[in-house]
């Protein structure tokens, strides 16, 4: 009698969660074994070749490297400028209220517009990017137009937008610091970077490695900004697993290939949740 009360209370959100989640996900485990162009009624069962074909090209070799490298050049800035952010932008610091809005206000505004104000910051005669790259006698960049600028245009893009949010959790993560551990470090004669290296930083490293799995899988998401800017190009220097998808089923219709690509994006994410679970779950019952 309990279990079905329990189920009870659960079925409000399993509901939904079978909806949008679950019985999509089952379709298009089951597509990506077919042969389908979207338009026929028509679908061909071709097994795992979809599979075979996919890991056996080098275009999905490339834009798994490219993804990488995205992966990373995001990751490790967004939590490197998050954290700086949070130790400058301090409750002692003055007006710290306000300079905390404006580096958070980016997050909260939609990527889309976003990426059309970055667009013409890097347009290449008159944007603000190579004016001010003017001033110091550097030549202009084609930004969004050369295959070794398009990368970097979007990646600062993506960090400048996702900074902010990784320095509210670690002004959080910094604030919850027992005070007299630091208290007593001062005592032993420990000076500020030697607290922060060896009290503050291992303290907050629940936080640090919540934000790296966190920002991996949206970076693994990354969509809009790269649509706005490059369409993945030039060259395919910009094309991530998620935007391959995009255009194997939105532009090449090849619904089949998509969808493998889907699963394959689906199952690394999930394998990146487990790990976040099982590293946490140790960290939880290490610190009891």
């Amino acid at each position: 009698m309990n279990d079905i009360k329990a189920f009870g209370f659960m079925l409000p959100a399993l509901i939904p969660l079978m909806l949008f989640w679950f019985i999509p996900f089952g379709y298009i485990a089951y597509l990506s074994f077919m042969e389908w162009d979207f338009m026929n009624p028509v679908k061909t069962f071709v097994g795992f070749e979809n599979y075979q074909a996919l890991f056996s090209s080098k275009k999905f070799w490339d834009t798994v490297r490219v993804t990488l490298w995205f992966c990373a050049g995001s990751v490790i800035p967004i939590i490197l400028g998050g954290l700086s952010l949070a130790l400058l932008l301090s409750d002692r610091l003055k007006g710290s209220f306000i300079y905390r809005t404006l580096m958070f206000s980016p997050w909260v505004t939609p990527t889309v517009a976003v990426s059309i104000v970055w667009s013409w910051i890097y347009e290449p005669r008159v944007g603000l990017a190579n004016t001010v790259l003017g001033w110091f006698g550097a030549a202009p960049v084609r930004w969004l137009e050369d295959p070794h600028w398009a990368l970097v245009a979007v990646l600062i893009v993506t960090i400048w937008k996702s900074a902010g949010w990784s320095m509210i959790f670690y002004m959080v993560a910094i604030r919850n610091v027992p005070r007299p551990l630091l208290e007593a470090a001062s005592l032993d004669g420990a000076g500020s970077v030697k607290r922060f290296l060896y009290v503050t930083l291992p303290l907050i490293s629940p936080t640090t490695f919540f934000l790296f799995i966190v920002q991996t899988i949206s970076a693994l998401q990354a969509y809009d900004q790269i649509n706005i800017l490059t369409q993945g190009g030039p060259a395919g220097s910009t094309r991530t697993i998620l935007y391959m998808y995009y255009q194997s089923a939105f532009q090449s219709y090849e619904i089949g290939e998509a969808s493998t690509v889907a699963m394959t994006l689906v199952l690394f994410c999930l394998l990146l949740s487990l790990l976040s679970f099982w590293v946490g779950k140790r960290t939880v019952h290490y610190n009891a």
